[in-house]
This record gives C-alpha cells, structure tokens and sequence, in this order.
C-alpha cells in the first residue's frame, strides 16, 4: 500500500509577509553599487529581506506594509535612481530605456574616443608644440578635456560624488579618481610647468579621454550582452496575446487581455496563443504546451480539459470558461518565480558581496602606496612614473567583472532551466543542487505514473467479484487517492451503484476504513489487517506473488472478517529507468522510499534500476529517513509530487516537486518540475553543476584579473623588465574583463546537458 494512503490534500500557497516590490535600479556599475542599495535597503523600517541584481538593474524588497515610494526615496539618498516594476508595460518602459543607456554609451564611446585618438595621434605625429612654447594650446586641450570628463564622463563624476557623500566607493569612484587625477595633474603642468622637473612635464589628456572612451565601450558592449541572458523571461512575457475574442451577450467581441473577467467565456481558433487560464466546455484541440512544460507534443484538450495562458493551440476550435486571470494565471506565477529566482543568491554571491564592499577602499589604498614609492623610490621623472601608476591601479581595478560573476550566471542558469521547463526558486537552491550526492525517490506519481488502475479481484469466503469491488469502490469514495480512485473507476466501468457509507476517515499509511449499513468496513494493507487482528494467510501466497509483479494487495474486511483483496498496478513512467541510468552517470547515489509493500516497491526499483530501496515507510517517517540520510553526510535531493511528500521536501537540501503541466504550486519544493519526466531531474542537477561551475570560472577570472592587473599596474614589473603598464592599456583591460565574464555566462545557454 501507498505510504501516505491519505486521500490527496488541497494545497494552499503559503502565507507571505507581502508580496515582493520589484524595483528598476539606474545608476549601478559594480559589485560596490549593489553592497550601497541594498544596505540602504534593509535598514528602512519593515524591511525583511532585499535582493539586488547587478546583471539585471533591478531590487526585490519584501516586507510588512512596504509601499515603493519611500524605497525609491532610501535608493535615490544613496546616490542611484529607482522605479517600480508592476507589470508588463514597466518592464517595456525599463527595457526602452535601457536601449536609450545602450545607445548613449555607444556615443559616449566614439565622441570621446575621436577625441582621444586625436590627441594621441597628434602628439605622436610631434604635431603639437612643447608644453613651455605652446601653453595657450595646452590650456585650450585641457578645456576640451574637461568638457569631454563633464559631458561624456560626467555620469562618473556624479556616482562618485554621490558614493563619497554616503561614505562608499565604487566603479565610478575609480574612474573618476583616475581620469580626474590625470586631468588635474595635466592641468597643473601646463599652468605651471616650472613647478614641475622637466622630465615630469608631461599631460595625460589623451590617456584620460581614452579611458573614459575604453569604459563607455565595455559598459556598452556589457549591457548588449547582459540583454541576452534575461531573454527566457522576455520569452514567457511574450507568451500571452495582446488581445482576445470574448463572448459577452452572445456577442463575441475583440477586448485587450487584461479586460478578461472570470467565468467568462473566450473562443480560441486554430493559431491563436490561449490568453488566461481556463477550462474547456465545448469543442476540442490539440495545444502545444512545450513553452511552460517543456514537452515537445502537443497536449489533447477535451471539455473539462485544463488549458493555460501563452500555451499556443495548434488545431480545432473551441470555447473555454476563464477560471484564473492576471496575476492568478500559471503563466504570471512562472514568470514571478523565474524573477524571484533570478534576482536571488546564492551563498557564493553573497560572500562575493562582502568583498565587494570593502574593495575599492583597499584600491584607493594600493593606489596611494603606489604613488608614495614611486615618489620616494622611483626613477626620475618620479612624480610623472607616481602619477601614472596610481591612476593605473584605479583604472584598471574597477569591480565589475567581480560584481558580475555570480548573478549574470545565476540569471543564465535560471532563464536556461525555465526553458526546459524547469522552476528553480532561488539561487541557493541552485548553487545547493550542484553539491547533491544522493537522490530520494518516491514511488507513486513519481518513478511511476501516479495513475494505478485495478489489475485483479479475489473474494474469500461467500464473497463475490462483484460485490467485493462493490464494497470496495463505496468505501474509496471519500478519497482521492490515485489507488482508491482506481477501485471507484473500475467499479463505474461495471456500471455499479456504489453503497451509502459513512464516517470514512483515512489511516496515513495504512488504508481507510467507514460504516457501510451499520458496519465498518476496512481496506488497507496487511500492516492494517495485522492490527485488526485479522487473519490473511489464505491470500498471503497470492499476495506475495502479486507483489513480486509490481502490484499492490489491498485487503477488504468487514468488521473482523476477510472478505477479500484486490490488487492494483501502477505503470512505471516509459522513461523512468533511462533517466535513472541518467543520473547514475552523474555519479549520484539513488534510493527509493515508498510506503508501498517490500515486494512491490523491489519489483518497480529493479525495473527502473534503484538497488537501494527503503519500503513500508509511513509518511511522516519519509522525514526521518531522509535526516538519517543527512546525518551520514550525504547531500540529499527528494523527488516527490510534492503533497503527501511535503515533509520530506522540505526537510531535503534540495526539494525536487513533479508537477503536471502547468500544476507548479508546490512550495515546500525547491525545484518544480513542470512536466512528468524525470529527465528534468538529472537536467536540473546538470544544469546546477555547469552553472555553479560557470560561477567559479567567473570568479577565478575576476580575482586573477585583479590579483595580478594590480601589482602590475602598480609597476611591479618594472624593476626586472623595465615595463609601465599604460592607464590606457588598463582601461582596455577592465573592460574587456567585464565583458569576458558576461560572454562566459551566455555559454550556459548553448551548453547540451545530456553530454
């Protein structure tokens, strides 16, 4: 019998203290940027929790009677800018102006680059005059600078000064640091060049324009990279049609989406995308679900069929009553979680975070220690060699590759799951997912179908065929249990009028029992017939043989009596075993855990190939199991549907739901599967290893960049080869770093998981 033989619980979406407030964040550049909202984030009252995405601009806030407004005004005393995000046409708003910042930094870029380039080549051509004979000259380039710094470069300037009023640093803190230094240093020189050693007269125009060029040119080519890696959540936005024929007065009508009510009903034809979430009630189709499943097939709709909102109907028309609309329909609640998913970190992330927080003031240190050996120690001009390394070491350590790294792999990762049709709902989840070394398996509507179908009836006694499933079925139905409702089908399939019962209760693990003309009557498994004292040995050989097939005996009695058994047989899923063989490759210890009889439960783990096999588990024993488990050290993954398995889920480190279609409200689960294979099992732990892996490389990249560009750029190189690292060089160099890690990320898309 079924661990958990219950009867199938309503679920219920678990309370939450408030819906999350999405905010758009303008103004962030680094990993500095994140650490400065969110701190100013949590520390307005009734904040709980606030998660700010660098890869995606944008901040999750949830807390107690939290409105926008007076976090946008906490972001904006922090230096950055916000808008919330209610709906579709936020999201467009962000994504417009997000090509306005695109295409602004692309000009940025080429202004200040033709500047720049104009300078250099001219004093590379001796072009210009020297500084002591052609002051009026110098005087005019330092202007022409300074307006470049302001208008191109002017954003940097502002960040900084906003970072330096709320006591932090960031990117533009750097940049703004090194192109001002050389600036002013230029300046200085041409104004007074005698108060300068003649080998020190030197500007740096042409290096400071550069540099802003060079920035403006990765920030550009970052932000069109970053647009790729949210593109599943542009997918599932761009899933729902704009419009819908509606029947109202028996009249139908073209009324824009948002306009549905419910219980209304709305007419789909051949082609058109399904607008919200209904039932149908008349005519019939074929609809390609393969966007929120991931199933390729196209699914048959019947009347009473469910039918989900962005899922495209392939043929046939028919007529659909709405039952779940806006922000209720499974579309909106897949969307949201994706979000919520994306948005998140996980445990590496936040460690990240803390570093991030404490680098650009150790920069702006190293650059100043810098400048002070070189001055003391350095070769003469010493003061033109301290200059330029200081401004170096601030150029070329800008933190943006670092705060980079984890989300834009996070939010690759995530959007590439969805895809598949996989829900991951935070970023721990995913980071904890790549660690799993054991996988726990239920049995029922898990490894097998969920859908058992009775396979044989055997009277004892006086009792007949007919009358024991008679009996039987007017017992089971009160439940809905896969195994009772497999009794009540095969006893409508013989037309029978089912007997008035009364009293049904269900016996978690055991079976149920009710009053049926005044005497009660149990069905259940031998454990239960053992505690009634009830003697079964007369079935037992048949029993077990029935076991040893893969069927479950349940045993019926009246009062103290046998009146039987019927046995009941759940199909293994056709790909159950191919994807058991899946995860074995991956190196994974797989267990099953039933609640099903010892004979049955070795029978299905032996046709799917799970040696380890754990039977006649009660339910809330499912929990304890999987502790023992965890106390042996193993990393423990639990794959269940995610109701009667709920404990187990939760208890897990990592809670893996089968969910049908679009049937993904399971919350005690970490990882939702929406569609019933198993595949999605071994792809989302895949898909968990390569991303965590991508994470790592992200990471290596961005601290060896900085362990070694900054002891270069500081000159360490120079007393054994002689060599400088130019502030130009380092520009381009801290830019292509950031677009590098961005690039790596996007690899996640293409990556094939069966290989």
């Amino acid at each position: 019998m079924h661990g958990a033989y219950s009867g199938r619980v309503p679920h219920h979406r678990a309370p939450r203290v408030s819906e999350p407030i999405r905010l758009s964040i303008s103004g962030m550049s680094c990993a500095g940027c994140v650490s400065a909202v969110e701190q100013a984030l949590r520390e307005y009252e009734g904040v709980t929790s606030a998660d700010v995405n660098l890869g995606e601009r944008t901040a999750s806030v949830t807390g107690e009677r939290l409105s926008a407004g007076p976090l946008i005004q906490a972001i904006q005393r922090a230096g950055y800018d916000a808008a919330e995000l209610r709906g579709l046409d936020d999201e467009t708003e962000k994504e417009a102006r997000e090509l306005a910042e695109y295409r602004q930094l692309w000009r940025r870029a080429w202004l200040a680059g033709a500047v720049g380039l104009v300078l250099f080549g001219s004093a590379m051509a001796g072009v210009l005059p020297s500084i002591q004979d052609g002051q009026a000259v110098w005087l005019l380039i330092s202007l022409v600078t300074l307006a470049v710094l302001a208008g191109v470069g002017g954003h940097f300037f502002r960040g900084a000064w906003a970072s330096l009023r709320a006591r932090r640093g960031n990117m533009d803190t750097l940049v703004a640091l090194g192109t001002g230094t050389a600036w002013l240093y230029s300046t200085l020189v041409v104004i007074w060049p005698d108060g300068v050693p003649a080998l020190a007269r030197h500007a740096y125009f042409d290096a400071a324009v550069i540099i802003i060029a060079l920035v403006s040119l990765g920030s550009a080519l970052e932000s069109r990279a970053r647009g790729k890696t949210s593109q599943a959540i542009k997918c599932l936005i761009g899933l729902q049609p704009d419009t819908a024929t509606v029947i109202r007065n028996g009249q139908e009508r073209e009324l824009p989406v948002a306009e549905i009510g419910l219980d209304e009903t709305v007419r789909i034809r051949p082609g058109e995308r399904i607008p919200v979430d209904g039932q149908v009630f008349e005519g019939g189709s074929h609809v390609d679900e393969s966007m929120l499943t991931g199933e390729p097939m196209p699914v048959s709709k019947q009347t009473g069929s469910e039918v989900f909102g962005g899922t495209l109907n392939t043929q046939g028309t028919f007529l659909m009553r709405a039952t779940r609309i806006g922000r209720d329909t499974a579309l909106a609640h897949i969307i949201e979680l994706v979000r919520q998913a994306q948005s998140s970190k996980p445990a590496i992330g936040r460690l990240v975070d803390q570093v991030a927080a404490i680098f650009v003031p150790i920069v702006v240190l190293i650059a100043l220690l810098s400048f002070v050996v070189w001055f003391v120690y350095g070769p003469a001009p010493s003061l033109s060699y301290a200059v330029v390394s200081a401004m170096t070491v601030l150029v070329i350590a800008c933190p943006c590759a670092l705060g980079l790294a984890t989300p834009i792999s996070i939010m690759v990762g995530v959007g590439r799951a969805a895809e598949q049709g996989i829900l991951i709902r935070n970023g721990d989840a995913l980071q904890r997912a790549g660690q799993v070394d054991t996988v726990v398996f239920d049995k029922t509507g898990t490894l097998t179908e969920g859908r058992p179908t009775l396979t044989g009836i055997y009277p004892f006694g006086d009792s007949s065929e007919e009358s024991l499933l008679q009996l039987a079925a007017s017992i089971e139905q009160g439940s809905e249990h896969p195994l009772g409702v497999a009794i009540v089908s095969a006893s409508q399939e013989r037309n029978q009028t089912l007997l008035p019962t009364e009293d049904f209760q269900a016996i978690p693990g055991f079976g149920v029992q009710a009053t049926c003309q005044g005497e009660d009557v149990y069905l259940g498994n031998l454990r239960l017939m053992h505690q009634l004292e009830i003697d079964c040995s007369a079935l037992q050989e048949k029993a077990g043989e029935l076991s040893s097939l893969g069927e479950t005996p349940i045993y019926l009695a009246r009062g103290r009596k046998l009146l039987g058994m019927v046995s009941v047989a759940d199909q293994v899923r056709g790909d159950s075993a191919e994807a058991v063989a899946r995860l074995k490759s991956l190196g994974l210890n797989l267990v099953m855990l039933t609640g099903d009889s010892r004979k049955t439960a070795t029978s299905v783990g032996e046709s799917v190939g799970i040696d380890n096999v754990i039977a006649e588990v009660l339910p809330d024993d499912k929990r304890s199991q999987i502790a023992a488990l965890q106390a042996k050290g193993n990393v423990v993954a639990m794959v269940g549907d995610g109701i009667n398995d709920a404990p187990a889920l939760a208890l897990a480190d990592v809670g893996i739901a089968v969910g049908k279609g679009a049937d993904v409200a399971i919350e005690a689960a970490d990882v939702a599967l929406m569609r019933n294979s198993l595949h999605g099992v071994a792809d989302a732990i895949a898909l968990s290893r390569v991303t965590v892996r991508n994470i790592w490389q992200n990471l290596f990249g961005a601290f060896i960049y900085n362990t070694l560009g900054i002891p270069v750029a500081a000159g360490i190189l120079y007393p054994f080869f002689g060599l400088l690292l130019s502030p130009v060089l380092a520009a381009a160099a801290m830019s292509l770093s950031s677009v590098t890690v961005v690039s790596n990320a996007l690899r996640l898309r293409h990556l094939d998981l069966r290989d």
